[in-house]
This record gives structure tokens, C-alpha cells and sequence, in this order.
């Protein structure tokens, strides 16, 4: 299986209700806006760091975890994407689709890079535990 630099397994075997429910859990008590969803054997988790100037200069960003459960272990994609309104209730297509994972300007990609690396560490721990 091929990945992309943005891309990573972790070797579980953890139900992936499981995962996202505890790292959706971790995401806000760390003082993010999360909204999850989980069909099958994908899931989406979009996440956005509080704050009011981040609300004014990037209302509609989110950092979205793209997880799928493969023989493996869980495929984890990341990327910023744009914030979904009622992730909840937008239809499986929403959660395969690329459009979600867009580019955005360095400096966010810098601060991304290093947000992302914590929290893809903290997601490995919670599928290992």
C-alpha cells in the first residue's frame, strides 16, 4: 500500500468507534471544536483550535483526520480542510471526498506541520492503548 507524506498506519487493531470517540474526547478537553463522523470502516474527525482571532482569520478551516480501519491497522490521512457545517449529518460522500484536504498559505502549513505531528502521536497512543 502506497501512502502519501500526509498519510500514516498505526498498527491496531482497536475498534475505530473506539478511536475516534477518545481522541474526539482528547481534541476537546485540549480546548478544540470537534465534530466526528464514522461509516463502516472510514471516519472523519474535523478539529478546530479556539480562539477569537483564529475564529476571524480562519473561520472556516479545520484540520481533518481521515481515518480508515485496513487490514493493516488504521490509515490515517491529515489535512486542512474546509469546516463542514453538521458533519453529523452530511452524507457518506462528505467523508471520501478529496475536496475536504485543501492547500492553504506557509505559515499556516508551518504551524500545521507541528500541530499535526503532536496530535497524530497522541491518536497512535490511544489506538496502542
Amino acid at each position: 500500500m502506497q501512502l502519501t507524506s500526509k498519510e500514516k498506519i498505526i498498527n491496531s487493531n482497536k475498534d475505530l468507534n473506539t478511536i475516534v470517540v477518545q481522541f474526539s474526547q482528547y481534541l476537546q478537553q485540549s480546548g478544540w471544536k470537534v465534530q466526528n463522523r464514522v461509516e463502516g470502516n472510514v471516519a472523519i474527525i474535523q478539529a478546530q483550535e479556539g480562539g477569537i482571532l483564529r475564529d476571524i482569520i480562519a473561520a472556516d478551516r479545520a484540520l481533518t483526520f481521515r481515518l480508515e480501519k485496513v487490514p493493516e491497522g488504521i490509515k490515517v490521512h491529515v489535512g486542512i480542510g474546509k469546516w463542514i457545517q453538521n458533519l453529523a449529518v452530511t452524507a457518506i460522500e462528505a467523508i471520501v471526498l478529496s475536496w475536504l484536504f485543501l492547500a492553504v498559505d506557509v505559515p499556516e502549513m508551518v504551524w500545521t506541520e507541528h500541530v499535526e505531528s503532536k496530535l497524530v502521536k497522541k491518536l497512535e497512543e490511544i489506538a496502542n492503548t
